[in-house]
């Protein structure tokens, strides 16, 4: 059994990949387009040409995808074959036989493996490191493949206190659930995520309105609340933690987006040198 088959079975960790695997059955253009425009939106532009992207935690490859349709050579890799497996169904789909799109397997927590691919003008890893189980150490190693000049996207999930440690309850127990018995979890918390906007909608006499529209970085609501209730490994750190942790290695802020809210991401853009 594999080290991450292993974790699996002992509730350890989710399994991003099966996920992954249903959201790419809803995977349209107009999703696509979205990624695309995150992309553009925080590296503050939209020609990737020339550039060489590493992403780190591929998940379903859409953004891997996103980086290849504006030009950039990918490197993608996971630690969850089922992630790896979607990536390369989606470079089959976009891509195939391009020799400027590879996918394989891989931990952000192996350094000989890191190593091993060089570096990269773009090291892109959203929403990935805080569920290693090893989060600095794996924020660290992402820097080690930056190029000098080059910059590292990453989203780190944010520490909002007591929010954050009743969240990583609900998501160890998720994880230790037999699967049968994992909607007496998911359902409560898909509620509690969404009832505000739910009957914000009804007020507004449009209901459903904001989960027919829901189009935070090319996901789907549904695939989006399985991935937060499930998401195990689960770190946070606040923004200023991660600024000081990268600036001693010689990392400039360029551009910081907070958290849509206490529970979600912020995304950073560094530059290397």
């Amino acid at each position: 059994m594999s080290a991450h088959a292993h974790e699996i079975a002992a509730g350890e960790r989710f399994e991003f990949g099966k996920n992954w695997s249903r959201f790419l059955a809803v995977l349209n253009d107009e999703r696509i387009a979205t990624a695309e425009t995150s992309l553009r939106e925080m590296l503050q532009t939209g020609d990737l040409s020339g550039l060489s992207m590493v992403d780190i935690g591929c998940g379903s490859g859409l953004f891997s995808l996103a980086a290849k349709r504006l030009g950039a050579r990918v490197y993608s890799f996971d630690y969850d074959p089922h992630s790896v497996a979607c990536a390369r169904e989606l470079r089959r789909r976009f891509f195939p036989d391009d020799p400027s799109w590879i996918v394989s397997e891989g931990s952000a927590l192996d350094p000989p493996f890191l190593k091993g691919l060089g570096q990269f003008d773009i090291v892109y890893s959203w929403g990935v490191l805080h569920h290693t189980g090893a989060m600095w150490e794996a924020l660290r190693n992402a820097a080690a493949v930056v190029k000098d000049g080059g910059r590292l996207f990453i989203s780190i999930y944010n520490d909002a206190g007591k929010t954050s440690r009743r969240w990583l309850t609900v998501k160890r127990l998720y994880n230790r659930l037999p699967r049968a018995l994992r909607f007496l979890v998911l359902w409560p918390s898909a509620v509690q995520l969404w009832w505000r906007p739910m009957v914000g909608d009804l007020v507004r006499l449009h209901p459903f309105q904001q989960w027919r529209e829901y189009g935070r970085r090319g996901m789907s609501p549904w695939h989006d609340i399985v991935d937060w209730v499930g998401g195990y490994p689960y770190e946070v750190a606040t923004p200023q933690q991660i600024d000081d942790f990268y600036k001693p290695m010689g990392f400039s802020l360029e551009r910081m987006k907070p958290a849509g809210g206490a529970i979600g991401c912020n995304q950073f853009v560094f530059r290397k040198g």
